[in-house]
This record gives structure tokens, C-alpha cells and sequence, in this order.
């Protein structure tokens, strides 16, 4: 741990002192060696102390030693990465519910596995964060504002109807609305709450047909990079898909490139899931960088019960091996 990691690294200064303790210890075992070699009768020794004392006698001191440099780092406050829950956050789940979601490629279909696995990410976030959940397809709609309340975003999501086309550009926008509009209903405090879109749909916009167009994808992720909210995407299905409207069998491959690319305009991460499983998967990385803070916390505590052990053991040694304290 570098200096850095401390809160009062200048009390490491007296490490110092505690070295210059062990050294001085050292020097006077020494002299009172030199001292008992030069004027004691070792025959009139070994008669009326035959046992004399062994390395062990070192072992109170050592510990004594130890538990001071312990106790030392410990008032310099070492600090270490901590993973806090958040407590303050906003996320806006956008579930694609276009036609194309009727693909069977993945069982039972797109729509009904990206429901499942919705639920469990509901489930998942950590209790303090507000979700909101926005359906789309030709055009958005907030079905449930950014709330703690896990079973209103999970009745909505059990309610899903699909719908033709997929405007995922004004996906992103309503998202961002109901954002802003959750963090003027707050208020408080000089900056709105971190907040994330996270976007799942199967297919190539449709509406408008550009994504740069003003109200398409790529306008909008960067508007939302603008607002520092990411745009995590999730590219869902895969490239055999197909669905029958009409008695016409369509096929309707996923389109991770625009998905991806609205991610990194936006800073936000992508992911492909082409299975249950994968998509579970994505989302359970999602909850850990949604739900949880990295921050520096205080980690002394370790140091400080390490310290008091040395310390308490140097004395109980003492005790027990030299009937006296150091």
C-alpha cells in the first residue's frame, strides 16, 4: 500500500521509533552477554543455575515490537477500495417490443426470455436505486416511472404487447425524460443522481430510417453522453431469426453494430446475448456496475486487532516465561 493509502500517513514516522526500540534491545542482550562472560565463575553458574533462561526469553519483546509497528500503521489510517451499494441512483430499463421480438430462436421467444430475465435484474438492484421501465416500437412510452418499487416495474413488464417498427433513437429520449423528470421531483443536493439507460432491442432501427437522424439513435446517445448518462445496449437474439407476419416468413437477424456503436457514443457498454442464459449473464454484470460504488473506505480495523493480539500476547508470553513483565 502506498503513502497514498494512509489518512495520516506521518504517523508512520514513529515505525522509527520502534525500530530504534528493537535495536536498543538488541545492544543491551548484547552488553549484558559481554558483561556476564567476563566476570561470572561459569563452574559456580552451572551449579546454582543449570537452566539458564533460552531464546524463548526474547519472544515477549518481539511480540511487544510487533505490536506497536501493527498499532502504528493503524493510526495512519490505511485506507482501502471499498464496494458500497448505492443508494442514490436512477436506471431506465428500454425493452424492444417490436415484431421482430416474436422470434422463436430463442425459446420461448425473444420477448418472453427478455421479460424473465428483466425481472431478474428488477430483482437484482440494489434496493435504494430507482428504476423505470420504457417500452418501444414505432414510438416509447414510459410504462412505469423510475420507482423502488420492484413489483409496479415487474407487473408492467409481465404486461408487454408487441407493436410494429422500432424507433430506438426516441427510446433513448424518453428515457432521458423520464430521468430529468425523476431528478426535479427529488431535488435537493447541487448534482441529479448518477443515472443509466439500459437498452435492449434485437434489431435495426426503422424509425426514423437514419440513426443520425435528429430524433435516431446516434443523436440521441450522444445527447446523452452530453447529459453524462450511459447508454448500456444489449444486442438480444440472433442471426437465424425469423418471424411470420402475414403468412411471410421474415427474417430478422440482430443488429449488433448499431447497438454497439450507440454504447460507445454514448459511454456506455455493450453486450451480445444470443440465449437466456447470456442474457442473464449480461445482466448480472450490469447490476454490479449499476448497483454498487467502488469509494475508499477506512481499513484500519485488521491493524488494530493484529496490534492488540501482539501486544496482549507479548505480555501473557512475559508472563509465562519470565514470571514478569518486559
Amino acid at each position: 500500500m502506498s503513502l497514498s493509502g494512509f489518512a495520516s500517513p506521518w504517523w508512520l514516522l514513529f515505525l522509527i521509533v520502534v525500530a530504534a526500540l528493537g535495536v536498543a534491545y538488541v545492544v543491551v542482550q548484547r552488553r549484558r552477554l559481554a558483561h556476564t562472560l567476563r566476570f561470572t565463575n561459569f563452574e559456580l553458574l552451572d551449579k546454582v543455575a543449570p537452566d539458564r533462561p533460552g531464546r524463548s526469553r526474547h519472544v515477549p519483546v518481539a511480540l511487544l515490537l510487533v505490536g506497536l509497528a501493527l498499532l502504528t500503521v493503524a493510526l495512519a489510517g490505511p485506507t482501502a477500495e471499498q464496494r458500497v451499494p448505492r443508494n442514490r441512483a436512477t436506471v431506465v430499463l428500454a425493452i424492444d417490443v417490436s415484431l421482430s421480438m416474436e422470434s422463436t430462436d430463442i425459446e420461448p421467444s425473444r420477448l418472453a426470455a427478455a421479460q424473465e430475465a428483466a425481472k431478474d435484474f428488477a430483482d437484482g438492484l440494489t434496493p435504494g436505486i430507482n428504476l423505470g421501465l420504457v417500452a418501444f416500437s414505432g414510438t416509447a412510452s414510459v410504462l412505469v416511472s423510475p420507482t423502488t418499487n420492484r413489483a409496479a416495474t415487474k407487473t408492467a413488464i409481465d404486461q408487454l404487447q408487441l407493436s410494429e417498427r422500432t424507433a430506438t433513437g426516441e427510446a433513448i429520449f424518453t428515457s432521458m425524460q423520464a430521468i430529468d423528470t425523476l431528478a426535479a421531483v427529488l431535488g435537493g443536493g447541487d448534482q441529479a443522481p448518477p443515472a443509466r439507460i439500459v437498452l435492449l432491442s434485437d434489431g435495426k432501427q426503422t424509425v426514423p430510417e437514419s440513426p443520425d437522424d435528429p430524433r435516431g439513435g446516434f443523436t440521441a446517445a450522444r445527447q446523452a453522453a452530453d447529459k453524462g448518462i450511459p447508454v448500456s445496449t444489449i444486442s438480444f437474439g440472433t442471426q437465424y431469426g425469423t418471424v411470420t407476419i402475414e403468412d411471410e416468413r421474415i427474417a430478422v437477424p440482430v443488429d449488433d453494430p448499431s447497438l454497439e456503436e450507440i454504447a460507445n457514443l454514448s459511454g456506455g457498454s455493450f453486450f451480445t446475448a444470443s440465449s437466456l442464459e447470456e442474457l442473464h449473464g449480461a445482466y448480472d454484470t450490469l447490476e454490479e456496475q449499476i448497483g454498487f460504488e467502488t469509494t475508499r473506505g477506512d481499513a484500519s480495523r485488521p491493524w488494530l486487532l493484529l496490534g492488540v493480539l501482539a501486544v496482549t500476547g507479548g505480555l501473557v508470553a512475559a508472563m509465562v516465561l519470565r514470571q514478569r513483565l518486559p
